[in-house]
């Protein structure tokens, strides 16, 4: 009995630590996908997130007392502008405790091009790994699935580079 059980330890502890690496590699090559959820905008329309598959998103959450936000605004506006027509779609989700007349003075004010919400009860925050701090943003792919998280001001040499990439990639397939 004694040999049996030696046996089986001996051999046990290289079976968990092969099953961990296995877990490990799956983990890190298997994208997340991004949660169903639907955004209502400022004006009342529906965009169900799985509806807009096939085109890169950029899911931005902001509030318009976040300094980085502001400042990155200008840029998203030229992005979303130059990237729109190829398949890129921006949505900017202000956070449930900006005033949602702030919001939507800022939205109007600056001529937001892309759909923003006021996310009244924080339940796409939530949905998305319970965001809490501003400016975050997720990336998704083509298939809806995260290939980035951006907390923090965003760096947009580095984004349009992954545009140009994950466009460039649509044309080709």
């Amino acid at each position: 009995m004694k040999s049996i059980f030696k046996l089986s330890r001996r051999h046990l502890i290289p079976l968990i630590l092969i099953a961990l690496v296995a877990v490990w590699l799956v983990s890190i090559n298997n994208k997340d996908g991004a949660p169903d959820v639907t955004f209502t905008t400022l004006e009342g329309k529906n965009i169900e997130l799985s509806a807009l598959r096939g085109k890169v998103v950029f899911v931005n959450f902001w509030a318009t007392d976040c300094p980085g936000c502001i400042k990155e605004m200008p840029d998203l506006i030229k992005t979303y502008h130059q990237y729109h027509g190829k398949g890129f779609e921006l949505i900017a989700v202000a956070m449930s405790y900006d005033p949602p007349n702030h919001v939507l003075n800022y939205t109007q004010k600056n001529a937001l091009p892309f759909p923003v919400m006021h996310d009244s009860y924080g339940t796409i925050a939530a949905s998305f790994n319970d965001v809490r701090v501003t400016p975050t943003a997720f990336i998704l792919d083509q298939k809806g699935r995260v290939i980035r998280r951006i907390v923090g001001e965003v760096d947009f040499a580095a984004l349009h580079a992954l545009l140009d990439s994950q466009l460039a990639g649509a044309k080709n397939s």
